[in-house]
């Protein structure tokens, strides 16, 4: 995009003039991500040995940081709000100094004075014919540093994408200017199991609903997650970062900002980090409008937007929700950014949903990252209190308003395979579980991918449905789905005499062996709120097994336990069971009709069982199989 040629004449910057702009003892604000001024920065280098005390204080930048080297420490040192690769190794040394902050709340400590700058180094593009420069692709915390600072320096730098919204300043109010063309860095995808990044995006997208509006890092989890959600319409972004995953969305349509509670019709963030295909995209794009870090993270704006969906990273999660963000163990990895920010913003929205996603293991699959104890020395970014959802690639965790005992069961079944038997076993210890608890449950390999848990969601009659396998944390679920039975219900499925569900029952009925037995349950989400609508289980006797489904009254007619027996049919079927079986009661004509459909036939010469009132019915699943 070419620009009208300017009014404003720029006088370049002299290494001979960095003593009008810097004394002894001052604090030095540094441009952020693909944006950090780096030619400036160089040209500061060049006499920074004149200066003694400088403190640097910037977040993530991209590419190399000379200012960390060895020979520039008598003279400057390091703090950063947020740690890189490019800084953390110094931060850890003790050779740079590390501030825990909120994203949202950095350009305060701007403005009050807590963190006063007093030089700003930053990026911008030439100035166009009224003398307006655009910061380009990271506003974030650098509006404010600018704001508040004494002097302003920038690097006008050609390449930089021209953007749109609060991320311009007037050349009257740049001190000085060095004129340096550079293509800015882009950001490359950490590596990792794409196949498990997968399955992470694919559970995620399953929280996500048509009209919401999202936030969501960088990298593949993230961008897993954008490529299942290319059959939602009308999503809005609100986010503090925009990467390549997101403006795909944007330009395949599925984003138009048109159900956004605040800035509709546009796509909102801070800085952009990606590729050059994303820079470009965003250049003179008038949908998409950048603003500054204490706006886009405020919670009380996000909250704004309905259906919030906030997608944050973890290092580690603790059995009771805690998640650690910033560190391994002491050691400083990155900083708190703005995962409080969205997750609390997300929890306030309407139909919100904060969530957390993270592979279950790190170091090639030897550590769990779900874990009974924090590491020693991990610092807590997110409170339990701030979690609602922890996806891995074994599911999705629901955690909010759950007990400390529901939020161990739920993490367990997210944790990897391997790990889940001594988990429970360190949950037993801590009395966070019943002792009694049954192993947790292994992975039913017909009925997912790779033999990893998985949750089918489908529509019925306009509304939602997930179908996945009980699990010991539906305890409860179960036991209020039994409770809101009618008589009716109660005496033909459950053999009449039955009015109490105990918890050790309970845990019985969901905490089956479901490699030998089958149970599933089709589910309704109210929020984070799980609620059982129909359950479906066989139990296997040799090569014949015993089919039982029961759907809430209010619910029936939909289709949900035609669903149910169709998917134990299959399951059946795949484990090489001969016949299925059913017992009804007489009076159960809508379940007679289900079955006989599918090709149970009634056997009336079937010997008598224990309610003599019984009809049975059997499914020969080697018909028709060679």
């Amino acid at each position: 995009m070419s620009l009208p040629a300017s009014s404003f004449p720029l006088t370049p910057l002299q290494p001979s003039d960095w003593p009008k702009f810097i004394r002894h003892g001052y604090r030095l604000y540094f441009g952020s991500h693909a944006a950090c001024p780096q030619a400036l920065i160089a040209s500061f280098l060049s006499v920074a040995e004149q200066f003694h005390d400088l403190e640097v204080v910037h977040i993530l930048t991209l590419g190399e940081a000379p200012w960390l080297e060895e020979r520039y420490r008598p003279h400057l040192r390091l703090n950063s709000f947020f740690l890189g690769a490019n800084s953390r190794g110094a931060a850890n040394r003790g050779e740079a100094d590390f501030t825990p902050c909120f994203l949202s709340e950095i350009p305060k400590l701007f403005r009050d004075g807590t963190v006063a700058i007093d030089t700003a180094f930053v990026m911008v593009t030439p100035p166009d014919q009224l003398g307006y420069c655009s910061l380009g692709v990271s506003v974030d915390i650098g509006l404010a540093a600018v704001r508040s600072a004494r002097y302003v320096v920038a690097q006008v730098n050609p390449l930089l994408p021209r953007t749109q919204g609060e991320c311009f300043l007037h050349v009257s109010e740049i001190d000085a200017f060095l004129e340096a063309p550079a293509a800015l860095p882009e950001h490359a995808l950490a590596e990792g199991d794409a196949a498990v990044a997968a399955r992470i995006g694919h559970y995620c997208s399953l929280l996500v609903d048509d009209g919401a509006c999202l936030q969501a890092g960088i990298g593949r989890i993230p961008d897993a997650v954008m490529r299942n959600l290319t059959g939602r319409n009308d999503l809005g972004i609100h986010t503090e970062v925009l990467g390549d995953g997101l403006a795909e969305l944007i330009r395949r349509g599925n984003v138009n900002n048109s159900r956004k509670g605040v800035n509709r019709g546009k796509s909102v963030t801070s800085f952009l980090l990606g590729t050059r295909e994303l820079y470009d995209f965003a250049n003179g794009n008038p949908h998409l409008e950048m603003r500054p870090s204490e706006y886009t993270n405020d919670p009380l704006v996000i909250a704004r937007n309905p259906r919030q969906i906030a997608i944050n990273s973890a290092i580690e999660v603790d059995l009771t929700g805690q998640v650690v963000a910033d560190s391994i163990g002491p050691r400083l990895y990155s900083g708190i950014g703005g995962q409080v920010d969205f997750i609390r913003g997300a929890g306030m929205s309407p139909g919100g949903r904060p969530i957390i996603a993270l592979e279950s293991t790190a170091k090639g699959g030897q550590l769990s990252r779900i874990t009974a104890n924090l590491a020693p020395g991990a610092g807590v970014v997110t409170s339990r209190g701030d979690v609602h959802y922890v996806v891995t690639e074994y599911g999705i965790a629901t955690l909010r308003g759950r007990s400390v005992r529901e939020r161990a069961l739920e993490l367990i079944q997210v944790a990897h395979p391997k790990f889940r038997d001594e988990l429970l076993e360190r949950a037993r210890e801590r009395n966070l579980v019943p002792r009694t608890l049954p192993a947790p449950p292994r992975p039913i390999p017909e009925f997912a991918q790779d033999g990893e848990l998985d949750v089918e969601r489908f529509s019925a009659q306009g509304a939602t449905y997930y179908l996945r396998p009980l699990q010991p944390s539906d305890q409860r679920r179960l036991q209020e789905f039994f409770y809101r039975h009618d008589e009716a219900t109660v005496r033909q499925r459950w053999r009449g005499a039955k009015r109490v569900l105990d918890t050790e029952q309970a845990y019985r009925l969901v905490g089956v062996d479901q490699t030998h037995d089958l149970a599933l349950a089709v589910l309704t989400r109210q929020g984070p709120r799980e609620v059982i609508q129909a359950v479906g289980r066989f139990y296997r006797d040799g090569d014949r097994a015993e089919l039982n489904c029961v759907t809430d009254e209010s619910l029936r007619r939909r289709g949900l336990g035609g669903r149910l027996c169709d998917r134990l049919i299959e399951i059946a079927r795949a484990r090489g069971l001969r016949t299925l079986e059913a017992r009804i009661r007489p009076d159960h004509a809508p379940m007679r009709r289900l079955l006989e459909h599918r090709g149970f036939v009634a056997q009336p010469d079937a010997p008598p069982s224990a309610d003599h009132a019984e009809i049975l019915l059997r499914l020969d699943l080697t018909h028709g199989v060679r």
